[in-house]
């Protein structure tokens, strides 16, 4: 398995970004797939899931601001980022869990720093 993340950087308050993930060795839509973070001194928390149908779960810190979506054609998940703050800034992990398996899996991570 791999997850494939891009779209991190530098970013203003106030601005976005979109991260993308893209999978392989793996039956796409039969898994959930989504982001974790990790802030500087934090542990690793959950920023958003997607199920394979495309039902959405997220943390309350992102709510209305970061939208997840899949593109189970092309293997990829995105996280579009919106309203960024200084505390959004983290290395963003894309995540997979198998629907059946129930195995999981975790991407590289992308950088995203919020400063101005």
């Amino acid at each position: 398995v791999q997850l494939q993340a891009s779209g991190g950087g530098l970013v203003q308050p106030g601005g976005s970004l979109r991260l993308s993930c893209a999978a392989s060795g793996i039956i796409f839509s039969y898994n959930t797939m989504g982001w974790y973070r990790q802030g500087p001194g934090k542990q690793r928390e959950l920023v958003a899931t997607i199920s394979g149908g495309g039902s959405t779960n997220y943390a309350e810190s992102v709510k209305g601001r970061f939208t997840v979506s899949r593109d189970n054609a092309k293997n990829t998940v995105y996280l579009q980022l919106n309203s960024l703050k200084p505390e959004d800034t983290a290395v963003y992990y894309c995540y997979r869990r198998g629907i059946v398996s129930q195995s999981e899996n975790w991407g590289q991570g992308t950088q995203v720093t919020v400063s101005s």
